[in-house]
């Protein structure tokens, strides 16, 4: 498929992301048109991106793209579906990076344009080592999109996976950094505190945790010996509580957004 451009109706968190992943690889589109309410947020992106064109609050420009990203959350791009389906052209195809709106419904809300995906990006696409699963509708052919498969190879692995669960890797994958990200921040600052170089404390946490996943996961050992693998365990007092956070709090969000 053709990416000479793309729009984003919506210049939040998942715009810059992704633009900043495509900068990352070099595989920025000439053309690149984005849409917010917010002139802040507009002002923000245009800081970060100057090559961007920014439409104000108008969606009808970035809508009239080659790719256009529906980047809103699920409420908000709701209402501005049908709009934006008014302005989409026929060759076109609509990738929305929401969760909860399932392909079905987004065809029936943009007027029965079937040229669409679902996309639930990662945080790490923006240095171009995200998990950023795919879905796509039956409008779309063979090589359409293994055409877009390929151009979002810039952002980092996108797998081809059902509608139906791409609500559980919005958990998994796209949320999953926010649950590490302040354990990570705690370990650099005690590691400065006990007397490290912040620089080579920095690099030993980032080894360690780089170890630690390829012992969990590639290891060939059941999760009971790798977790024996360790005798001292100085937070094992505290698993249970964040096992349990884990299955009330991600439980009940995945109940929430799969609701029919």
């Amino acid at each position: 498929m053709s990416t000479r451009s793309i729009g984003f109706v919506g210049g939040g968190r998942v715009a810059r992301i992704l633009l900043g992943g495509l900068r990352h690889a070099g595989a920025s589109p000439p053309t690149c048109v984005v849409s917010d309410a917010d002139a802040s947020v507009l002002g923000d992106l245009e800081k970060q991106f100057p090559g961007i064109h920014s439409a104000g609050a108008d969606n009808a420009e970035p809508a009239r793209q080659d790719l256009v990203f529906g980047a809103l959350h699920p409420p908000v791009l709701k209402d501005v579906l049908p709009q934006i389906g008014q302005q989409l052209r026929p060759d076109s195809v609509f990738v929305s990076l929401a969760p909860v709106i399932r392909l079905p419904a987004l065809k029936q809300a943009l007027g029965g344009f079937e040229r669409i995906a679902r996309l639930i990006p990662n945080a790490a696409s923006v240095v171009g080592s995200g998990f950023n699963p795919i879905a796509f509708s039956d409008g779309l052919g063979t090589d359409e999109k293994k055409g877009l498969l390929d151009w979002l190879g810039a952002l980092g692995e996108c797998p081809e996976v059902a509608d139906e669960d791409l609500e559980a890797y919005a958990i998994l994958t796209a949320m999953g950094p926010t649950y590490f990200w302040s354990q990570f921040e705690e370990l650099e600052k005690l590691g400065a505190g006990f007397g490290l170089d912040p620089k080579m404390a920095r690099h030993a946490l980032v080894q360690m945790l780089h170890g630690a996943v390829d012992t969990f996961f590639g290891a060939g050992l059941d999760t009971g010996t790798v977790m024996d693998l360790i005798p001292v365990k100085p937070l094992e007092a505290a698993e249970g509580s964040i096992r349990d956070a884990y299955r009330t709090c991600l439980g009940g969000l995945y109940r929430k957004l799969t609701q029919r």
